[in-house]
């Protein structure tokens, strides 16, 4: 081997000669030994080609990802670690549209770009099973499962108020709004009423919510599933709406309270809420503007000002009328309250649509946004709950209580109070127990070309028909304009033929659906098909489902915990109900990596790398200078996964140290493996200039202290890979190849230092898979360092035998003391109190606290 460390050459020469032997291609599972053999399947999101390249702080996801695949080949299993394209979609489109190029071009040449990138980095993706959600090999599938779930009543067509974004052209699903803007553009987003097209996830809310006690995931993200689904458990309340002051005020109002009991005659509203404590604090009632109530209740005289302020309020979105400060418009109408007085009924656009049953009852004194709105509209604001012990405590007060002005209620506290008002209440006829969820139906239809035609055809005569099942695909036409005409209607309605065709139902000139499946649905399954990517004839093929799936982990970020996530989960469910696979949780192990940040060059702030922000560093101009594995490496040991990290740069002023840190430890790999190794005979043996081993590797050194460093090596690493603590597995290389180059510098090249180096190398090939292939290679291996064993560790040598820890007391450090691995918490306490540092620090003190650090330091608080 050369005694220059090149990595230029040999990483060009191994990228091709791992295609042409096909080392990383995935196992067929057939054959003798493979049907027996473990498997694990390992999966980054499904990417957009989208952009012209990718970053480096992509390498965050994918780099991580590929050094879990190489351990799993090293450990013998079958490993099924493919890429492919999230083609489909806003994000793709609209580049396409920034640039003029069509995105069928975009895309395919956006792919081979981040193809090529993905390869530099030594991403050991099998190729082979490469998928593009634009191919219509792939887009039939999605039609063919959304027939199934319209024959299943899981989709469906219906109008109802959307969030519209102006500039993007189309409609978006509420998870695809952030803050109010549209989440591709940041454009604001409006409401308009429209017939879209639904899939029902409601239908499995209740299982989507309780899985995910299931899931090993990351909590942030579990939080955000569980407050999207939003399942709240509570009380409905059935009011009856009296249309005047006049009828208020009757003299039947008082038999109308006391018989309460009675069925209630129409309208009537339904209010939901988990606080049923606040019951005798209710001073008004508020509707959202898509109520179905809230224009037909309003008094004559109101009913304009009613209809102008709904208007107004679509207009805006969730979000924004969520943060907005609370107005509404008083209806003209009240709503009788069972054991209190008629209380006035607004229309109110905090109140949303989606959430519970689109009415609240106010109760300003015990509810923030509703104390806001009573202020603004001088409603009475009555104090029904207080802290125990204190009846002055400011408003609005939120916290369970006391119970005071509540009748034979009053001082209970709120636990006990929720349980007897319910009880109440369901015994009186107005109300009764339930739970609600914030989820809301999936909305798919995108008035945008670049997506997956919908295959439904409108006749005038029957109505939606389904297109047939040998018709799929419905091809997506290849439209020269593609761009949003600014009408509202999808792209394809401008196509005649595309639009044009007959009824398969009654044989009528009919015409096609020309909305298209938003991209999401390509995402929600393609997990799946990478198990059988080329099958012809069906989605996949469930028995290689059933080998591979589900995924064993899944790595890639939080931003679309409450869109892919939830879908793919939800897609799952009704496959596995249609008893396409045998599970209901595609994603058991979720992993996301940090964020990876960067120096904005025009304001010098540290912020997300991104294009907008000008703060891009490519794969490209790192591994030019540094080499593939040292920008993997340096990737890796910057920071702990999960974590976010700022990529340091020399025009930020600052010496990116870590990465030439990684460099010299490459280097010294470099070197010891190139060093002139003595075998097990006492000679060097030389072929062709190539160092070779003479009997195989020793597993046992005669050097204990050797020995010992290679087996606490070998379980670190291990560990820490399993762990995907990353830094500290290559921390671990780094104390090793110190050691073995201390060895070497002491003893010589000698067989146990080269088994050691050998160890050394394999360890570190999922890490740096160039050097590791190049050195081994070199020593005259005729297979790939990336399908040799995973070394394994003696537990009797991997113990530590002895470790340092440090006695502090009051924080400052007074002494050390050496104890033998694994010593009870009581004799590590004896020998820090014995120590002569710690006696002098102690005198004329009481020790009151030690806490102890296994293996680190013992804190003594005296």
């Amino acid at each position: 081997m050369n005694t220059e460390y090149n990595p230029w050459e040999m990483e060009a020469r191994w990228r091709a000669r791992w295609a042409e032997e096909q080392v990383y291609r995935t196992p067929a599972l057939s054959g003798e030994g493979e049907t027996a053999r473990r498997t694990f399947y390992c999966l980054d999101f499904f990417p957009y080609p989208s952009g012209a390249g990718l970053s480096v702080g992509h390498g965050r996801n994918y780099v991580p990802s590929d050094v879990i695949a190489r351990y799993h080949r090293m450990r013998g299993d079958a490993v099924l670690h493919p890429m492919g394209w999230d083609a489909f979609g806003l994000p793709a489109e609209n580049e396409a549209i920034k640039t003029g190029a069509h995105p069928a071009d975009s895309t395919r040449r956006y792919a081979v770009n981040y193809k090529r990138q993905l390869d530099l980095l030594g991403c050991s993706y099998d190729w082979e099973r490469e998928i593009n959600s634009a191919d219509h090999a792939y887009y039939r599938w999605n039609q063919h499962f959304f027939l199934m779930l319209y024959r299943r009543g899981l989709a469906y067509r219906a109008e109802a108020p959307v969030n519209w974004c102006e500039s993007c052209q189309t409609v978006l699903a509420a998870e695809e709004i952030e803050q109010g803007n549209c989440w591709r553009c940041h454009n604001p987003v409006a409401q308009r009423t429209r017939k879209q097209w639904y899939i029902r996830v409601t239908a499995y809310t209740d299982e989507l919510h309780a899985d995910l006690d299931r899931l090993d995931w990351p909590e942030h993200i579990l939080a955000m599933q569980r407050h999207w689904i939003g399942r709240s458990e509570g009380v409905e309340i059935e009011l009856k709406v009296m249309s005047n002051e006049k009828e208020v005020m009757s003299n039947e109002m008082s038999s109308l309270i006391a018989h309460y009991s009675l069925p209630i005659t129409s309208p009537a509203i339904t209010v939901f809420t988990t606080r049923p404590d606040t019951w005798f604090g209710v001073t008004f009632v508020a509707l959202s503007p898509e109520h179905p109530l809230a224009e037909a209740i309003a008094a004559p005289e109101q009913r304009d000002a009613v209809r102008a302020y709904i208007a107004a309020a679509r207009l805006r979105t969730s979000d924004d009328r969520h943060t907005r400060e609370p107005d509404g418009v008083f209806t003209g109408a009240y709503a009788a309250i069972p054991g209190g007085a008629p209380v006035p009924i607004y229309v109110a656009d905090y109140v949303l649509g989606e959430y519970g049953a689109g009415a609240v009852m106010g109760v300003p004194a015990h509810d923030t946004r509703d104390y806001a709105f009573a202020q603004k509209y001088a409603l009475p604001i009555k104090t029904v709950i207080v802290p125990p012990g204190d009846d002055s405590a400011p408003l609005p007060t939120t916290d369970p209580g006391v119970l005071i002005h509540s009748g034979p209620f009053d001082g209970m506290n709120s636990e006990d109070a929720i349980a007897a008002i319910t009880a109440w209440m369901e015994a009186e006829g107005f109300g009764r127990r339930a739970t609600h969820f914030r989820l809301r139906d999936w909305l798919i239809s995108r008035q945008r070309y670049w997506g997956t035609p919908i295959p439904i055809i409108h006749c005038p005569a029957c109505g939606e028909v389904p297109a047939p099942e040998a018709d799929l695909p419905v091809m997506l036409p290849p439209l020269p304009d593609f761009r949003p005409r600014g009408d509202g209607r999808a792209p394809l309605a401008n196509a005649p033929d595309f639009v044009a065709t007959v009824c398969p139902r009654c044989g009528s000139p009919a015409e096609r659906e020309t909305d298209t499946m938003t991209g999401f649905v390509c995402s929600s399954w393609y997990y799946m098909r990478f198990t059988d990517p080329h099958n012809p004839t069906q989605s996949f093929d469930p028995a290689l489902a059933a080998r591979w799936l589900p995924v064993d982990v899944y790595v890639g970020g939080a931003e679309h915990a409450v869109g892919h996530l939830l879908y793919s989960r939800f897609w799952t469910k009704t496959l596995a109900d249609a008893g396409l696979v045998d599970f209901r949780e595609p994603f058991p192990v979720l992993r996301s990596q940090g964020v990876l940040h960067a120096r904005d060059p025009r304001t010098g702030k540290v912020e997300r790398m991104s294009k907008s922000k000008g703060n891009v560093v490519t794969p490209e101009s790192v591994i030019e200078r540094y080499g593939a594995d040292v920008t993997r490496l340096h990737l890796l040991f910057i920071g702990p996964f999960e974590a976010n990290v700022i990529w340091e740069t020399e025009e930020d002023g600052v010496t990116p140290q870590h990465i030439e840190g990684v460099r010299r430890f490459l280097q010294r790999v470099w070197r010891i493996a190139n060093s002139e190794w003595r075998m097990a005979n006492g000679e060097s043996q030389i072929a062709n200039g190539e160092w070779r081993m003479a009997n195989g590797e020793w597993e046992r050194l005669e050097n204990v202290a050797l020995c010992r460093a290679m087996h606490r090596t070998i379980r670190e690493v291990t560990e820490q890979t399993e762990a995907l603590h990353f830094n500290k597995a290559i921390s671990a290389l780094m104390t090793f190849s110190g050691e073995v180059e201390s060895y070497q510098r002491q003893f010589g090249m000698t067989a146990e230092g080269f088994a050691a180096c050998a160890t050394l190398v394999k360890l570190l090939a999922p890490f740096a898979p160039f050097i590791a292939e190049e050195i081994w290679r070199g020593w005259g291996n005729a297979e790939s360092v990336h399908i040799q064993p995973w070394p394994a560790w003696d537990p009797a040598l991997a113990q530590v035998e002895e470790v340092e820890m440090a006695v502090q007391v009051n924080g400052k450090v007074r002494d050390r003391i050496c104890i033998a691995a694994g010593t009870a918490e009581e004799v590590i306490r004896q020998s820090a109190l014995a120590a002569p540092g710690v006696r002098r620090a102690l005198e004329g003190r009481t020790v009151r606290h030690i806490v102890i650090v296994p293996g680190r330091v013992v804190n003594i608080v005296a």
